[in-house]
């Protein structure tokens, strides 16, 4: 028993021993004859942002679009839808019809003032052409037939004048030829006026009248033809339906959104990444970056920074991390895609933005 405990606590002494050996070896020691160098002074400029000391890439989230954006068409005015004639994946060209509302009143309407305007403009002709060729010999015809009478009872007149101072007529017969002689000639005077009138051109304020008339019978139409046009969807673009949202026989309304189509133009794509708030200093527009996705494994895409928002916003893009924080402050960043590149419209992708000047760098191990 005594030897056994003896050799514990020679044990005990060397181990103990050899921890103090150690410590004292660790200390940093002064070369002799000279003290040990003090701490260097900080320098006086400030450091440079953490950002800017980080990796040569910015890493953002991003979702692929097309290069028109996506065009959500709907109507400018309510009612039941009778043909949505585009699928999902069609190919569509600029102007072509894409859908249509019922609109039988609105081509009422139409025939309605179609036929308004045209008896507006047949007025507003006959002004503008005055009498025509046989009103004027009519009216002619007259003036000579009214001379004729005007100068018998003229005749008339004087002769019965001479008889009467001959006393051969009473004056009462003489005072009734010389009123049939101002008859005749007040007739002749209506009938000269009555050629003016149906001679002469058609006064300024008839046209005036009869055009405004026309006018407002052109605009009638206008409204109405602009009334049916709201009834169908037209493609603003070249492009292809990305979603059809609605079908035929389904109402729409304006009181809220109904879109009926979703179009975009992929002949080129983009990619709209989310940059974070603590990295837009080391975003500029003509910057490399490299493009990858889960559904691709390790397979990358190139793009090119091509425009950078000028304002912050909310983050647009969100995964399904439970812990994700939806109040970032982030920076739209639009990357236009190197073709080839056939990407699905929506696709999430993770986003790496080249820093370096060079426009290289080396990326991390992707782990989707």
């Amino acid at each position: 028993m005594l030897q056994r405990a003896f050799i514990l606590a020679v044990a005990a002494v060397m181990i103990i021993g050899g921890a103090l050996w150690l410590r004292s070896n660790a200390r940093p020691r002064s070369a002799p004859g000279t003290q040990a160098a003090a701490p260097a002074a900080a320098p006086q400029t400030a450091a440079p942002r953490q950002a800017l000391a980080g990796p040569a890439w910015v890493a953002a989230p991003g979702k692929v679009e097309p290069i028109s954006e996506e065009m959500r068409l709907g109507f400018d005015i309510a009612g039941k839808l009778a043909e949505v004639s585009a699928e999902e994946g069609d190919r569509v060209r600029q102007g072509q019809i894409l859908a249509r509302l019922a609109a039988d009143e609105y081509a009422a309407r139409i025939d309605a003032a179609e036929q308004a305007l045209a008896a507006k403009e047949a007025a507003l002709a006959k002004v503008l052409a005055g009498s025509r060729d046989m009103e004027r010999k009519e009216a002619r015809a007259a003036v000579e037939e009214a001379r004729a009478v005007s100068e018998q009872a003229k005749l008339e007149n004087e002769r019965r004048r001479r008889l009467l101072s001959k006393e051969v007529l009473s004056q009462e017969e003489a005072d009734r030829a010389d009123r049939e002689f101002k008859v005749a000639s007040q007739r002749l005077d209506a009938a000269r006026q009555r050629f003016h009138l149906v001679d002469d051109p058609s006064r300024e304020e008839d046209v005036k009248k009869a055009m405004a008339e026309a006018a407002e019978a052109r605009s009638r139409l206008a409204e109405a033809q602009a009334l049916a046009a709201k009834t169908v969807i037209r493609s603003p673009i070249d492009g292809v339906v990305l979603r059809k949202h609605r079908r035929a026989g389904e109402m729409v309304s304006v009181s809220f959104d109904t879109p009926v189509v979703t179009v975009g133009d992929v002949s080129r794509l983009r990619v709209r990444a989310d940059v974070d708030e603590r990295d837009i200093a080391r975003v500029a527009p003509g910057q490399k970056a490299v493009l990858m996705a889960e559904a691709y494994g390790d397979k990358r895409f190139s793009g090119v920074v091509i425009r950078v928002a000028g304002i912050l916003g909310k983050k647009n893009i969100r995964t399904d991390e439970p812990a994700e924080k939806n109040d970032t402050r982030i920076l739209e960043t639009l990357i236009d895609v190197t073709p080839p590149a056939e990407l699905p419209v929506g696709l999430r992708m993770d986003v790496f933005i080249i820093t370096a000047p060079d426009g290289e760098a080396s990326l991390p191990a992707y782990t989707p």
